[in-house]
């Protein structure tokens, strides 16, 4: 059964779409897009995959997309309505659940830039946007120190065709290389199966010792 709750944030009502497992071993908190919500199938994938694990599931819609708005606001206003969200299901609903955070494309990049805010002990990306589109001029710096930043226990499940670009592992980050573009719905089920066997190593082998670490 999935629970939506309203939260407020400083920009506006953000909801979640709680989807609780019995006897949860932890919590993950998941952002959407910049242009769509959270029905996309990789989220669907994400969270199906993640509750096999006892792993209750939040997905957040920002303010915007709850007023209505399919342009994403400011990044600051992104951050600031994120961390509000996921500090209220942290004190709420998932109160004393080790959170994993992260999110798809958008989403995932709000997420690692508020990484020490949400005080989470990993964080896993869909679709990581690596390098913006290039426009006329010199093209775009890379996305790259916002996943260095990062440093801790990491997943990028990334398409092998995505047009943004192809994120490198690291000691903390593991990517992994699915079929298809940056929508990700090529093969939905290596998507799932990636973010399984992730969670399942951190859920069963070090996230209470993560827990004790922060």
């Amino acid at each position: 059964m999935t629970v939506a709750i309203d939260i407020d944030t400083p920009h506006g009502l953000a909801r979640a779409h709680l989807h609780p497992v019995d006897e949860p071993r932890a919590a993950l908190v998941l952002g959407h897009g910049a242009g769509g919500g959270v029905e996309s199938r990789d989220l669907a994938a994400a969270t199906d995959a993640a509750m096999s694990e006892s792993v209750s599931v939040a997905l957040v819609e920002q303010p915007y997309r709850v007023s209505g708005r399919r342009s994403p606001a400011p990044a600051r206003q992104l951050e600031a309505a994120w961390t509000a969200a996921v500090e209220h299901l942290g004190a709420s609903e998932l109160d004393g659940l080790p959170l994993i955070v992260g999110g798809r494309s958008l989403g995932a990049r709000v997420a690692c830039r508020t990484v020490a805010a949400t005080g989470a002990v990993a964080v896993l990306c869909l679709a990581f946007p690596l390098q913006p589109r290039r426009r006329s001029g010199d093209p775009s710096p890379s996305r790259l120190p916002e996943l260095d930043a990062v440093t801790l226990p990491t997943l990028v499940v990334q398409g092998e065709r995505d047009p943004f670009g192809m994120p490198p592992p690291s000691a903390n980050r593991i990517v992994a290389r699915v079929p298809g573009d940056h929508s990700l719905r090529t093969d939905l089920e290596a998507v799932a199966a990636a973010v399984q066997s992730w969670i399942a190593q951190l859920v069963h082998q070090n996230l209470n010792e993560l827990m004790k670490s922060k």
